[in-house]
């Protein structure tokens, strides 16, 4: 099964959007881990809503775009891994343990569909 991770960072906190290389070199070490496992299959972090986001909504036909950054929006999603594992327990287990890469994150794991999920 494939699962994806989310995690959210504070939109508003500079200092969440700036790793330390020791941070950084604790990610790479959990990424490599990960790969090495065979059960990475993507991961990427993406930037504060300020520097080239934009919503994208169609309500009834019409189109409205907003460009970044979103002064509704605090915890954003700040980046995603795709893992295939065995079951939730085991994206539970991951997700665990890259959260404890952080001093404080919000992670959130969700089951990729399937085409048979659907048949």
């Amino acid at each position: 099964m494939r699962y994806m991770l989310m995690h959210k960072l504070d939109d508003k906190d500079p200092a969440a959007w700036a790793p330390t290389p020791e941070f950084m070199g604790r990610m790479g070490a959990f990424l490599e881990e990960a790969n090495k496992a065979g059960v990475l299959l993507a991961g990427e972090g993406v930037r504060p809503t300020a520097d080239g986001a934009a919503k994208v909504s169609v309500k009834e036909g019409k189109t409205t775009v907003v460009d970044g950054p979103f002064a509704e929006a605090k915890e954003v999603i700040a980046g995603f891994a795709i893992l295939q594992v065995r079951d939730q327990a085991e994206a539970v287990e991951w997700a665990t343990r890259f959260g404890e890469l952080f001093d404080k994150v919000e992670i959130e794991i969700r089951r990729v569909a399937e085409v048979s999920d659907f048949a």
